[in-house]
């Protein structure tokens, strides 16, 4: 399949160092993420995938450096980070939450913050879809696990 992504990279020079379940919710985003996704770019021409992604905060912007797997820039697009400022606020807090429940609570209630949390993370999701809309085309689960890279970025 060639609309997809075969490798992601985050910049991240210049950030705080992550939390170890920081870094574990990265690690498992780029995985699943490689294991599985759809991401095509409309304006892409001829250039087919599969890509490989790179992103990064410059200037304050979210940036999308795609190539191709030889390392042809293919697009590169800059995103606003205040449409994501507020989910990505509420994301931290559901998860902190979410990471001292596993410690303590019971299932039941471990439960009850993870639904939050996923719907937390479903708004994340569907803010990026619109955000990249004429640039990417992402499906819901790929826009899920990229959401999860975004908040790594802005961690700190």
């Amino acid at each position: 399949m060639t609309n997809r992504l075969s490798a992601v990279h985050i910049d991240d020079r210049g950030l705080a160092a992550p939390t170890p379940e920081i870094e574990q919710e990265r690690k498992v985003a780029i995985y699943d993420l490689l294991e599985e996704n759809s991401f095509a770019l409309p304006r892409a021409g001829d250039i087919a995938g599969p890509y490989h992604l790179a992103l990064a905060v410059r200037d304050g912007r979210l940036v999308f450096s795609v190539t191709t797997e030889q390392g042809a820039r293919v697009a590169e697009f800059h995103l606003s980070m205040g449409p994501f400022r507020q989910v990505v606020k509420d994301y931290f807090q559901i998860c902190a939450s979410y990471f001292e429940a596993v410690k303590r609570l019971p299932p039941s209630q471990i439960e009850a913050i993870d639904m939050a949390r996923r719907g937390i993370h479903n708004e994340g999701a569907r803010v990026l879809q619109e955000r990249l809309e004429g640039k990417a085309v992402v499906d819901t689960d790929t826009a899920r696990r990229l959401f999860t890279l975004i908040c790594v970025l802005h961690w700190g």
